[in-house]
């Protein structure tokens, strides 16, 4: 039996215009769903045996409120910094830990690409640099680790600290969800929290902590979430918008 997975949306915004999506078929999926990456890609997901044929109706319904969305997300976007679009970054902003890491780039004759820290909070690129998708590439590698040793110790103690215990921890790079819970009690985490404040990404963990209760969105849940989190709405409100603090390249793979 497929376990189902109740998640944490980083976003609801859609590209300008009706683009062209992906269909992508899921055991966990009890209903169509509609998610989009930070890039704008458009994927529905469907549960298993659902007629795909059906799904250009849906996407025809949800017409004026994506229009008004894209409104909305290009008038943010036109606020964001100038460096949020770099494809190389000199520095990240690891607001989780109040962390400015230092990017330096050094070109080389070798056709391998390495990464290591060369001084406190900097991380040194070496070999083709001039290729920002490698670059990219291994630095949202180094994300994931950083991640993982990061969270990892935090959410365990919080889940000691409200007495909501959970099985695993995983860290990934989900397009479009800061994190989710199988009802295993499996979590799995986005290192693009690590670009959130600390009471956002207490939030999320706290969100996804009890999860492992209930498994939907209903008034038990967010009793619950009340309860572990009095002042979570302002967060939860807050969240919505928290896509602005991930850099643009860290989409681009």
């Amino acid at each position: 039996m497929a376990d189902s997975t109740e998640q944490l949306n980083l976003f609801s915004a859609r590209p300008q215009a009706l683009p062209d999506y992906q269909i992508r078929e899921s055991a966990r999926a009890r209903h169509v769903s509609i998610k989009i990456s930070l890039q704008g890609a458009v994927e529905v997901v469907v549960p298993q045996g659902f007629d795909p044929k059906r799904v250009p109706d849906i996407i025809q319904r949800r017409r004026e409120w994506i229009l008004k969305t894209v409104q909305r997300v290009q008038g943010q976007q036109i606020a964001l910094e100038p460096d949020h679009f770099d494809e190389k970054p000199s520095t990240i902003e690891l607001r989780s830990r109040h962390e400015t890491w230092h990017i330096l780039y050094q070109s080389t004759l070798r056709n391998q690409l390495t990464l290591t820290q060369t001084a406190p909070l900097t991380l040194t690129l070496k070999g083709p640099v001039d290729d920002p998708a490698l670059c990219s590439d291994l630095l949202r590698q180094w994300l994931t680790r950083k991640a993982r040793a990061e969270f990892a110790p935090w959410l365990r103690e919080l889940s000691f600290v409200i007495n909501l215990p959970f099985s695993r921890i995983s860290v990934r790079g989900q397009k479009t969800r800061w994190a989710s819970c199988s009802t295993d009690k499996n979590i799995s985490l986005n290192y693009k929290l690590l670009f959130l404040p600390p009471p956002l990404v207490h939030y999320v963990f706290v969100h996804e902590l009890c999860h492992t209760i209930h498994m939907d969105h209903s008034r038990n849940f967010w009793r619950l979430v009340g309860e572990k989190l009095p002042e979570y709405r302002h967060s939860r409100d807050e969240l919505r918008e928290a896509w602005r603090y991930v850099p643009r390249w860290v989409e681009q793979d």
